[in-house]
């Protein structure tokens, strides 16, 4: 917050506490049943001040998952050097899995789900300049270069299908109702798959 302006630094303050007031109906409430009038209300912001931060109520999630972006970096410079690439993989892999069921939650999850099924030209689960695929990118490009991984692989395609694995393991642990444990699941299927690709 140092170097901003008051003016900047009371936006900053408006944003997170709209932001914190919809977390909060959307877990009181669910989030089908909260209107942005709600968030207003609550928060004693206007209409007005709302859009000046969020397009929608579903963009409140696309704050959320900068969270999560922040908490990968600060996740992976802690991956100890010694692991094998498939061990930083998969560790990173397990993390992400538990922030995701403990620091969102179901309700979060399966919300983000339903809003990433709404038109739009981009969705921020698939943006391609996340943090997240540029971590696994360079995991898998140290794993060829240490013959890890086969040179024969296309580091991008493998991302991909790594990062689809995710989404897909999260959104079957919503379709099954949380009746699955989503880290030893989601580590067994990339598994499997890293070992299909060993040099």
């Amino acid at each position: 917050m140092e170097g901003l302006t008051p003016r900047q630094k009371r936006a900053l303050q408006t944003k997170k506490e709209i932001l914190e007031t919809a977390l909060q109906l959307f877990n009181e409430k669910g989030f089908d049943n909260v209107t942005v009038d709600e968030i207003v209300n609550k928060s004693n912001y206007s209409k007005g001040a709302f859009y000046v931060h969020f397009e929608s109520k579903y963009d409140i999630f696309v704050e959320k998952f900068k969270e999560i972006d922040e908490f990968y970096v600060e996740f992976y410079e802690t991956l100890p050097k010694n692991l094998s690439t498939t061990e930083k993989i998969l560790q990173l892999v397990e993390a992400q899995m538990n922030y995701m069921e403990n620091e969102f939650g179901f309700d979060v999850i399966r919300t983000v789900f339903m809003s990433a099924l709404l038109p739009k030209q981009n969705h921020y689960l698939i943006d391609p300049e996340r943090t997240i695929f540029s971590i696994i990118k360079d995991l898998i490009n140290e794993g060829k270069e240490l013959g890890e991984f086969s040179n024969d692989i296309d580091s991008n395609e493998v991302c991909m299908f790594i990062t689809r694995c995710m989404r897909g393991t999260l959104y079957d642990w919503v379709l099954f109702n949380n009746t699955f444990d989503l880290k030893e699941q989601t580590v067994k299927y990339i598994n499997s798959y890293l070992k299909g690709i060993k040099a």
